[in-house]
């Protein structure tokens, strides 16, 4: 039986991705669990494993294509496929941007014989409306004079000297930018985080409030059980310890669990904690699935393999999927509060400041002391939560943090 590969859901906000590179052409093998496609959403770039082996009978969507989820992309067959039977080109193996080859065959849109010769296949139709062009302005070239992607870019570009064309018909000379040396264009993952994070601010009124921890008694466990946490071969970070505090207090603070929605509010059933991984290109939310019932050693294992695969570009669809709430830690750049966007559809998201040595006032004296301390900012959407339900949150936070009342498998 022929197996239908569909673009996946990355994401619950998540409604559309971009095919960025393909690792097969129609006709070879591949093996279950090799990857198979790379795609770019707002939420991850990331390698697509094939579910199954067999050979590549079809390829639907080619390099630079965005589609909606569940679009069908490629099929895969038990039996070799005949090569008179092929349905795409070697462009959508290679990563070029798909030019003639983009309309070589019916199955990816292309106007044979007869047909209509003005069709345009999704990423062309959405470039031409983004740029305001006429369609028939275009000499294409494809079969049948069908337009390309890449003749859209070409005329955009050959239209950039041209003063009525830059000042939009307003009879002015297009303005230079003094010292701008480079223009590039917005990567697919970069251009889809900047519509996620406007759409987040448009969406909700962020406010945010800052509180101070103590993290000496953790430092001071993390140093007790550093051998033996090396054994398991993971590393004693504070994040682990952070990442089980607020999963407690999700529990105690349903409010901070759940999302506003049409004027509902859906409490999650689940304490699903996101975690902001920064990437060379980006960044990436892998998710930590019921945080709340994992030992500090099972939520630093799993923190870890997290990050790695998120980088790797390995990650699964179910793991940016499902989070109830986020946590990121630009603490690792030395940073000490930062205000986040939060993560639509969720009520919040914590900043994890850097933890530096200060001059405090030792708790429970009146000594003054170097303390590991610690700047938590939490922006929340104030549509659902006040501010005394987010202080108490935080406040649940700190104590825990800085009773360090668990063990290693707690």
């Amino acid at each position: 039986m022929p197996v239908e590969i569909k673009m996946p859901q990355m994401g619950e906000s998540i409604t559309e991705g971009t095919v960025i590179k393909w690792f097969v052409s129609a006709g070879d093998p591949i093996k279950r669990d090799e990857p198979l496609f790379e795609i770019s959403t707002d939420k991850v770039d990331t390698e697509i494993p094939s579910p199954a082996s067999g050979y590549i009978a079809e390829v639907l969507v080619q390099v630079g294509e965005t589609v909606p989820v569940d679009t069908l992309v490629c099929i895969l067959t038990e039996e070799k496929p005949d090569p008179s039977e092929l349905k795409n080109t070697s462009a959508a193996a290679t990563g070029e941007t798909a030019g003639a080859g983009e309309a070589a065959s019916p199955a990816l849109g292309a106007a044979s014989e007869g047909e209509d010769k003005t069709w345009l296949s999704p990423a062309v139709r959405k470039l031409v409306r983004e740029h305001g062009i006429d369609a028939s302005e275009i000499q294409g070239s494809g079969e049948g004079g069908r337009l390309s992607r890449k003749d859209v870019l070409n005329y955009i570009e050959s239209r950039k000297g041209s003063p009525s064309a830059s000042a939009e018909g307003s009879g002015e000379e297009p303005v230079a930018i003094p010292g701008v040396d480079r223009v590039e264009p917005m990567s697919v993952m970069r251009r889809k985080i900047a519509e996620h994070m406007v759409h987040s601010k448009s969406t909700s009124p962020h406010v945010s409030t800052v509180h101070e921890v103590d993290f000496t008694d953790v430092d001071e466990f993390r140093k007790k059980h550093r051998a033996e946490w090396q054994e398991r071969g993971v590393k004693l970070t504070y994040l682990p310890f952070l990442t089980q505090a607020v999963a407690r207090a999700l529990i105690a603070y349903p409010d901070l669990n759940a999302s506003l929605i049409d004027d509902k509010i859906h409490y999650k059933g689940e304490v699903n904690i996101g975690l902001a991984v920064a990437l060379e290109n980006g960044l990436v939310v892998p998710v930590l699935h019921h945080a709340d019932k994992l030992s500090i050693a099972e939520i630093a294992a799993g923190v870890s393999d997290l990050a790695d695969r998120a980088r790797n570009k390995t990650l699964k669809p179910g793991e940016v999927q499902g989070g109830t709430f986020t946590i990121t830690n630009p603490g690792g750049f030395g940073t000490l509060i930062g205000t986040p966007i939060i993560n639509q559809p969720q009520s919040g998201i914590l900043c994890f400041g850097a933890v530096q040595k200060r001059v405090v006032v030792v708790p429970g004296t009146d000594s003054i002391g170097v303390r590991n301390m610690s700047y938590l900012t939490l922006t929340f959407d104030h549509r659902l939560i006040d501010g005394a339900v987010a202080d108490q949150f935080m406040e649940s936070i700190r104590r825990t943090i800085e009773t360090v009342d668990c063990t290693l498998d707690k």
